[in-house]
């Protein structure tokens, strides 16, 4: 394991397309988004294009919009939007990609599948950032769901499907089990539960990288088990720069080593009412 410090790929499952209201046009002015490294990780720095701008514009737009019916995000200002959550998903992908070249992996085309993804995150500003890569947005809200669609479409992203299901049953799935090179979740579920959910669908050498607090130490001591059984240990532990209330978050890297056991994942609502 080491210690840093740095900041800032699957099926279509088309659902209905519900739309709460008329799309709104992006107002806001463009913003150069970039993500705040030290010297360290400067290199690593995300900068978005003008039209990666646009889409993250777009993006937000439509959280908020459809933020007003249905319960996507308790952040309701605009600006802080940005900042608490484009700009920390963002910030994972320096440890991402870092931890990933440094097992002599090939970056370029990379099959991510983001674990309770929500309202997208961190999977759709991923997803704009790195086009060349293949994203798979797993949740099991169909409002959800509905909601990711429809982002999709208008942010006009060719590289992101949206699959409707539980991650216990995902898990099991023949087209998802062991078949991602890399898991990531934010916001999601205690390590040792958020390990079974998503250990289980990255292929052997792949990476589980979750997006915690400022201080997860007692919550990886806890996993510590869990991720042995599931085939995994630590690979990197890397503070990140954040907007939230204690100015940083932690990247929890771990690596996949041995074939997840069969009867992982457990059946639907197990992991949660009885983690490893």
């Amino acid at each position: 394991m080491s210690l840093c410090c740095c900041s800032a790929g699957s099926r279509r499952l088309l659902l209905p397309r519900v739309f709460l209201g008329q799309r709104r046009q992006a107002r806001r002015p463009l913003l150069h988004l970039r993500t705040t490294a030290t010297a360290a990780a400067s290199s690593s720095a995300t900068s978005l294009s003008t039209q990666q701008q646009r889409q993250v514009s777009l993006y937000v737009d439509a959280l908020l919009y459809w933020n007003q019916r249905m319960n996507l995000t308790a952040v309701t200002d605009e600006s802080e939007v940005m900042t608490r959550h484009v700009v920390d998903s963002l910030a994972v992908l320096p440890p991402l990609e870092r931890a990933y070249t440094s097992r002599g992996g090939d970056i370029s085309g990379i099959r991510l599948v983001d674990v309770g993804s929500g309202a997208g995150l961190p999977g759709l500003i991923l997803a704009v950032a790195r086009p060349s890569w293949k994203f798979t947005l797993l949740e099991s809200m169909r409002k959800r769901c509905t909601f990711l669609e429809h982002a999709v479409e208008v942010m006009e992203l060719s590289n992101v499907d949206v699959v409707c299901d539980r991650a216990e049953n995902a898990g099991q799935s023949h087209d998802f089990r062991e078949s991602f090179d890399v898991a990531a979740a934010r916001a999601v579920a205690e390590l040792k539960i958020l390990a079974e959910y998503c250990l289980p669908l990255v292929r052997v050498g792949g990476l589980f990288i979750a997006a915690k607090g400022h201080d997860p130490h007692e919550e990886i001591r806890s996993a510590k088990a869990a991720v042995g059984k599931l085939g995994a240990s630590m690979l990197d532990l890397c503070t990140v720069e954040s907007m939230g209330p204690h100015g940083q978050r932690t990247a929890v890297v771990y690596l996949k080593e041995r074939t997840t056991p069969k009867k992982y994942p457990r059946q639907p609502g197990t992991p949660s009412k009885t983690p490893l």
